[in-house]
């Protein structure tokens, strides 16, 4: 059986060809795969948060196991995320005078007002 004939490299300007319906040539493949991870894949949670926020996290709703602002307005709502009132981004930490539980809505309410989201 004939095999496939050799193609050029996706990648502009490159003149190498690829074999077996490869896209681009193996100088190419890791910089189009970290390219698709950063750029088409979106944002990973697992790259900011890692096990230690979620066994402080855990810890922090085991303490806290309502949503905050629904208690304060008379509410029983169980907790569903743990926010962080000052931002990582902002130079917020993960200690626990920095975190408030709450349940979806609340937290969405509050990126919503903030403009994140």
């Amino acid at each position: 059986m004939p095999m496939k004939p050799k193609r050029p490299c996706r990648s502009p300007g490159c003149a190498n060809l690829c074999e077996n319906g490869e896209q681009y040539c193996e100088e190419h493949k890791r910089l189009a795969e970290r390219h698709y991870e950063k750029f088409t894949r979106g944002y990973s949670a697992g790259k900011r948060y890692g096990r230690s926020w979620k066994r402080l996290r855990d810890r922090y709703v085991h303490k806290h196991p309502l949503c905050e602002r629904c208690l304060k307005e008379g509410r029983y709502v169980t907790v569903e995320e743990v926010h962080h009132i000052v931002p990582l981004s902002e130079g917020g930490a993960n200690d626990e005078s920095n975190l408030m539980s709450l349940c979806r809505s609340c937290h969405e309410k509050i990126h919503h007002a903030r403009g994140d989201r």
